[in-house]
Protein backbone atom coordinates (compact mmCIF):
# COMPACT_ATOMS: atom_id res chain seq x y z
CA UNK A 1 0.00 0.00 0.00
CA UNK A 2 3.08 2.32 0.72
CA UNK A 3 4.22 1.96 -2.68
CA UNK A 4 0.93 3.02 -4.27
CA UNK A 5 0.62 6.05 -1.78
CA UNK A 6 3.99 7.35 -1.82
CA UNK A 7 3.44 7.85 -5.80
CA UNK A 8 0.30 10.54 -6.45
CA UNK A 9 -0.13 9.08 -10.12
CA UNK A 10 0.08 5.79 -9.13
CA UNK A 11 -2.70 6.80 -6.14
CA UNK A 12 -4.85 8.30 -8.92
CA UNK A 13 -4.81 5.33 -10.79
CA UNK A 14 -5.39 2.68 -7.34
CA UNK A 15 -8.44 5.38 -6.85
CA UNK A 16 -10.09 4.64 -10.73
CA UNK A 17 -9.08 0.59 -10.05
CA UNK A 18 -11.17 1.32 -6.79
CA UNK A 19 -14.16 2.67 -8.48
CA UNK A 20 -14.39 -0.29 -11.02
CA UNK A 21 -14.41 -2.81 -8.45
CA UNK A 22 -17.15 -1.08 -6.18
CA UNK A 23 -19.11 -0.61 -9.74
CA UNK A 24 -18.54 -4.18 -10.35
CA UNK A 25 -19.35 -4.85 -7.01
CA UNK A 26 -22.96 -3.07 -6.94
CA UNK A 27 -23.80 -5.01 -9.97
CA UNK A 28 -23.12 -2.66 -12.78
CA UNK A 29 -21.52 -2.90 -15.94
CA UNK A 30 -19.57 -0.86 -18.54
CA UNK A 31 -21.51 -2.45 -21.84
CA UNK A 32 -23.38 0.72 -22.11
CA UNK A 33 -21.76 3.90 -20.66
CA UNK A 34 -24.21 6.80 -20.55
CA UNK A 35 -21.91 9.68 -21.71
CA UNK A 36 -24.25 12.30 -19.43
CA UNK A 37 -23.24 10.37 -16.54
CA UNK A 38 -19.85 9.85 -17.05
CA UNK A 39 -19.12 13.79 -18.27
CA UNK A 40 -21.17 14.66 -15.24
CA UNK A 41 -19.09 12.80 -12.93
CA UNK A 42 -15.65 14.52 -15.05
CA UNK A 43 -17.19 17.73 -14.36
CA UNK A 44 -18.04 17.44 -10.39
CA UNK A 45 -14.21 16.00 -10.40
CA UNK A 46 -12.89 19.01 -11.92
CA UNK A 47 -14.98 21.47 -10.26
CA UNK A 48 -13.75 20.06 -7.13
CA UNK A 49 -10.12 20.72 -8.00
CA UNK A 50 -11.24 24.31 -9.26
CA UNK A 51 -13.30 25.90 -6.26
CA UNK A 52 -11.52 23.50 -3.87
CA UNK A 53 -8.04 25.50 -5.35
CA UNK A 54 -10.22 28.72 -5.16
CA UNK A 55 -10.46 28.25 -1.43
CA UNK A 56 -7.24 27.25 -0.51
CA UNK A 57 -5.88 30.34 -2.28
CA UNK A 58 -8.23 32.58 -0.42
CA UNK A 59 -8.35 30.54 3.29
CA UNK A 60 -5.08 29.17 3.40
CA UNK A 61 -2.46 30.65 0.90
CA UNK A 62 -3.08 34.39 1.27
CA UNK A 63 -3.92 34.80 4.72
CA UNK A 64 -0.91 32.73 5.96
CA UNK A 65 1.85 34.78 4.14
CA UNK A 66 2.02 37.93 6.38
CA UNK A 67 2.93 35.07 9.01
CA UNK A 68 5.58 33.38 7.36
CA UNK A 69 8.94 34.72 7.69
CA UNK A 70 10.56 36.09 4.44
CA UNK A 71 13.36 33.97 4.15
CA UNK A 72 10.93 30.96 3.66
CA UNK A 73 8.63 32.73 1.07
CA UNK A 74 10.28 31.74 -1.88
CA UNK A 75 9.23 28.38 -1.54
CA UNK A 76 5.40 29.51 -1.84
CA UNK A 77 5.91 31.68 -4.81
CA UNK A 78 8.52 29.40 -6.25
CA UNK A 79 7.18 25.99 -5.68
CA UNK A 80 4.00 25.73 -4.28
CA UNK A 81 1.51 28.57 -6.14
CA UNK A 82 2.95 27.69 -9.60
CA UNK A 83 1.75 23.99 -9.19
CA UNK A 84 -1.33 25.07 -7.67
CA UNK A 85 -2.14 27.62 -10.34
CA UNK A 86 -1.53 25.38 -13.27
CA UNK A 87 -4.11 22.97 -11.70
CA UNK A 88 -6.38 25.72 -10.68
CA UNK A 89 -6.56 27.15 -14.27
CA UNK A 90 -6.80 24.07 -16.02
CA UNK A 91 -9.67 22.51 -14.07
CA UNK A 92 -11.30 25.91 -14.29
CA UNK A 93 -11.12 25.44 -17.98
CA UNK A 94 -12.38 21.49 -17.83
CA UNK A 95 -15.17 22.79 -15.81
CA UNK A 96 -16.34 24.63 -18.16
CA UNK A 97 -16.01 22.41 -20.94
CA UNK A 98 -17.01 19.35 -19.53
CA UNK A 99 -19.98 21.57 -18.03
CA UNK A 100 -21.04 23.13 -21.47
CA UNK A 101 -20.81 18.87 -22.70
CA UNK A 102 -22.86 17.76 -19.75
CA UNK A 103 -25.39 20.30 -21.16
CA UNK A 104 -25.27 19.87 -24.74
CA UNK A 105 -25.61 15.95 -24.56
CA UNK A 106 -28.93 16.26 -22.04
CA UNK A 107 -30.51 18.63 -24.64
CA UNK A 108 -30.51 21.88 -22.42
CA UNK A 109 -27.59 24.03 -23.17
CA UNK A 110 -29.87 26.82 -25.64
CA UNK A 111 -32.11 27.00 -22.95
CA UNK A 112 -30.14 27.59 -19.97
CA UNK A 113 -27.60 30.02 -22.10
CA UNK A 114 -30.52 32.25 -22.81
CA UNK A 115 -32.03 31.63 -19.05
CA UNK A 116 -35.09 30.33 -20.33
CA UNK A 117 -37.09 28.28 -17.66
CA UNK A 118 -36.76 25.73 -16.46
CA UNK A 119 -33.45 25.69 -17.02
CA UNK A 120 -32.63 29.73 -15.63
CA UNK A 121 -31.43 28.56 -12.16
CA UNK A 122 -28.51 26.34 -14.10
CA UNK A 123 -28.07 28.90 -16.46
CA UNK A 124 -27.36 31.31 -14.36
CA UNK A 125 -25.05 29.40 -12.67
CA UNK A 126 -22.97 28.46 -15.97
CA UNK A 127 -22.73 31.93 -16.30
CA UNK A 128 -21.55 32.73 -13.10
CA UNK A 129 -19.19 30.25 -13.88
CA UNK A 130 -18.20 31.41 -17.14
CA UNK A 131 -17.07 34.88 -16.09
CA UNK A 132 -15.04 32.81 -13.15
CA UNK A 133 -13.43 30.63 -15.46
CA UNK A 134 -12.68 34.06 -17.52
CA UNK A 135 -11.02 35.64 -14.22
CA UNK A 136 -8.97 32.46 -13.85
CA UNK A 137 -7.57 32.94 -17.43
CA UNK A 138 -7.20 36.17 -18.58
CA UNK A 139 -7.05 38.65 -14.79
CA UNK A 140 -5.90 36.09 -12.25
CA UNK A 141 -3.30 34.07 -14.36
CA UNK A 142 -1.63 36.93 -16.19
CA UNK A 143 -1.40 38.85 -13.06
CA UNK A 144 0.07 36.17 -10.74
CA UNK A 145 2.98 35.91 -13.60
CA UNK A 146 3.98 39.01 -12.89
CA UNK A 147 3.15 38.91 -9.11
CA UNK A 148 5.36 35.76 -8.49
CA UNK A 149 8.43 36.68 -10.54
CA UNK A 150 7.45 34.21 -14.03
CA UNK A 151 7.43 37.23 -16.24
CA UNK A 152 10.13 39.90 -15.40
CA UNK A 153 8.40 43.38 -13.79
CA UNK A 154 9.24 46.21 -12.05
CA UNK A 155 8.93 46.31 -8.58
CA UNK A 156 6.06 48.91 -8.42
CA UNK A 157 4.25 46.72 -11.38
CA UNK A 158 4.68 43.32 -9.33
CA UNK A 159 3.19 44.58 -6.25
CA UNK A 160 0.37 46.05 -8.34
CA UNK A 161 -0.72 42.88 -10.02
CA UNK A 162 0.03 40.61 -6.63
CA UNK A 163 -3.08 42.93 -5.47
CA UNK A 164 -5.03 42.48 -8.59
CA UNK A 165 -4.78 38.52 -8.67
CA UNK A 166 -6.00 39.25 -4.89
CA UNK A 167 -8.57 41.15 -5.46
CA UNK A 168 -10.11 39.44 -8.68
CA UNK A 169 -9.52 35.89 -6.59
CA UNK A 170 -11.75 36.92 -3.92
CA UNK A 171 -14.44 38.26 -6.52
CA UNK A 172 -14.18 34.26 -7.51
CA UNK A 173 -14.71 33.00 -4.13
CA UNK A 174 -17.86 35.83 -3.58
CA UNK A 175 -18.83 34.51 -6.61
CA UNK A 176 -18.45 30.86 -6.10
CA UNK A 177 -21.32 30.94 -3.28
CA UNK A 178 -23.96 31.90 -5.56
CA UNK A 179 -22.69 29.24 -8.38
CA UNK A 180 -22.59 26.41 -5.99
CA UNK A 181 -26.07 26.90 -4.89
CA UNK A 182 -27.82 27.36 -8.18
CA UNK A 183 -26.18 24.52 -9.42
CA UNK A 184 -27.33 22.13 -7.10
CA UNK A 185 -30.33 23.76 -7.03
CA UNK A 186 -31.32 22.98 -10.73
CA UNK A 187 -29.98 19.25 -9.92
CA UNK A 188 -32.14 18.71 -6.45
CA UNK A 189 -35.13 20.47 -8.24
CA UNK A 190 -35.20 23.01 -5.32
CA UNK A 191 -35.91 26.17 -7.93
CA UNK A 192 -39.19 26.46 -5.62
CA UNK A 193 -36.80 28.22 -2.74
CA UNK A 194 -35.98 30.65 -5.90
CA UNK A 195 -38.95 31.45 -6.94
CA UNK A 196 -40.84 31.54 -3.36
CA UNK A 197 -38.65 32.30 -0.79
CA UNK A 198 -35.82 34.70 -2.79
CA UNK A 199 -37.96 35.86 -5.25
CA UNK A 200 -40.36 37.99 -3.13
CA UNK A 201 -37.26 39.21 -0.45
CA UNK A 202 -35.86 41.04 -3.78
CA UNK A 203 -39.12 42.33 -4.93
Amino acid sequence: MASILSSLGRTVLAGFVLLVLIILALGGNFSAPELPFVFRWLHVMCGVMWIGLLWYFNFVQIPSMPKIPDEQKPAIGKVIAPTALFWFRWAALFTVITGLIVATLNGYVHQAMTLQAPFRPIGLGMWIALVMAFNVWFIIWPNQKRALGIVTVEADVKAKSARVAMLTSRLNTLLSIPMLFLMVAQSHNTTWFIIDVIAPVVQ
